[in-house]
């Protein structure tokens, strides 16, 4: 079994099997983020896909929402402007006590982009962050050709009393068409895409990108993950 360089204790993990409803998301993360910092609660990251839908951050601007009625939008209250979430992408939430990991918003979010990297890197994925565009990208530029480089993380959190909920999300095989009906967290530039691990010609399950994004987090994030029973249970 590979050892973990363990600093903070264990972290609670979770995994939805089924699709589930945003709104009853946002409920759960509020109620656990609250209970991690006035009841000692453990941390938890709870993997998960939603149904098609779109959120807005607290920098959306009304103009990036392209196609209003094509799925449900909810004010997601997170940073970040508009989003595309749907079957075939992992959403991850993270439910971490930010206070006892350093007091560093800018750290933490910096943690989140080295977690999707190393994560991708077990798909022999290079991928990365670029100034000024938030997310983590890769590059698709032929040879001789102009730049392409396309996004296929994004991350949008908040913080609570320290305490972050919302989390990221990779594009395993979403339909890409999807993202259409926005201007995907604001970027209009036609240099500038989106893909996923299907669309790099990367057959991957969700299964592999869970086996992957567990053991990057546990090297990033310096806490062993342990498995609980899915939150759809709290919910209802």
């Amino acid at each position: 079994m590979r050892a973990v360089m363990q600093k903070f204790p264990d972290t609670e993990w979770a995994v939805s099997e089924r699709q589930v409803p945003y709104e009853a998301a946002v409920r759960f993360m509020e109620a656990r983020a609250r209970a991690i910092r006035e009841e000692g609660a453990p941390e938890l990251v709870w993997f998960l896909e939603h149904p098609p839908l779109y959120t807005s951050g607290t920098s959306a601007k009304a103009d990036d929402l392209r196609d209003p009625s094509r799925f449900p939008v909810f004010d997601a209250g997170r940073g970040g402007e508009y989003t595309y979430h749907g079957p075939g992408q992992r959403v991850a939430y993270m439910m971490l006590d930010v206070a006892q990991r350093g007091r560093d918003v800018r750290a933490f979010v910096q943690n989140l982009e080295t977690w999707i990297v190393a994560a991708l890197s077990a798909f022999n994925v290079e991928a990365g962050t670029r100034d000024g565009r938030v997310g983590v990208w890769v590059d698709r530029t032929q040879a001789g050709g102009p730049l392409r480089e396309d996004k296929i993380a994004a991350i949008g959190v908040r913080l609570k009393k320290w305490v972050s909920f919302h989390g990221i999300s990779l594009n395993v095989e979403p339909d890409l068409e999807h993202f259409s009906g926005i201007t995907p967290c604001g970027i209009a530039d036609p240099r500038y895409g989106v893909t996923s691990l299907v669309d790099l010609g990367i057959p991957a399950t969700m299964e592999d990108v869970d086996t992957a994004l567990k053991a990057a987090f546990e090297t990033v994030f310096e806490s062993r993950l342990v498995r609980v029973q899915e939150p759809l249970a709290a919910i209802s």
